[in-house]
């Protein structure tokens, strides 16, 4: 369990950039070279690389290098993991919601004397 909150924590961190995003969003369309990747965003490369090996730390990127050229592309199984999270919190606070909405209308039948007789 700590490792996969490790795990979690990272992809979360990766995620938290727009820039980190926007790559992503990139890579969805197929593998691309660095130098491609970082054209769009007019940064120093040293910076930009910065943003590629947080999202490689979250495991959302892997890259290779051939010959002086390094390609990345995108590892979805960190997006599954975090999403699957984000649907148990969803669950866990739709049922809370709906219990404090059926308390809530319990409160107001009582106080407007309907005793449950709606």
């Amino acid at each position: 369990m700590p490792n996969q909150q490790i795990e979690l924590d990272s992809v979360f961190r990766a995620l938290a950039d727009p820039t980190r995003r926007a790559v992503l969003h990139q890579l969805s369309q197929g593998p691309a070279s660095v130098s491609e990747l970082a054209q769009p965003f007019g940064m120093a490369l040293p910076s930009f690389l910065q943003h590629l090996q947080v999202l490689e730390d979250g495991g959302l990127i892997r890259s290779r290098k051939t010959g002086r050229v390094r390609t990345c592309e995108i590892q979805p199984d960190p997006l599954a993991t975090a999403q699957d999270w984000i649907a148990e919190q969803r669950a866990i606070w739709e049922g809370r919601l709906d219990r404090l909405d059926a308390y809530l209308k319990s409160l107001q039948e009582t106080e407007n004397g309907d005793g449950g007789n709606a």
